[in-house]
């Protein structure tokens, strides 16, 4: 990322949708859930800091607005319809340089929460 200044998070709210435990749904996915959530960025809004996914693989696809994926140095802009992957690989922060809110699905193998 060199040199650039990855802001905090700011203006994003989260709605869990849905978790499924993966337990005896799949071998060697104890104590993992598949986790569906709405992500909204408003306006100027910013989900940092800079992070990974590795060990928390997923999907996005926005639904509204405008996203700026930020990694290895290029900014990247995914509208209505469009979406990526989120692999071991991925280390990056989004922002919303629109001026509506942006809003996308993500869905990812999280590590289920202490019972």
């Amino acid at each position: 990322m060199g040199s650039e200044q990855v802001p905090e998070t700011r203006g994003v709210s989260v709605q869990l949708l849905a978790t499924v435990d993966l337990a005896g749904e799949l071998d060697g996915l104890e104590g993992r859930q598949l986790r569906t959530r709405m992500v909204t960025i408003e306006p100027g809004g910013v989900f940092g800091p800079l992070h990974d996914h590795v060990g928390r693989p997923g999907t996005v696809y926005i639904l509204q607005g405008t996203i700026t994926d930020h990694r290895d140095g290029v900014a990247t802009d995914y509208g209505p319809g469009v979406g990526w992957p989120e692999d071991r690989h991925t280390l990056h922060w989004l922002e919303n340089r629109g001026t509506v809110p942006a809003v996308e699905i993500s869905v990812d193998i999280v590590a289920s929460p202490p019972q």
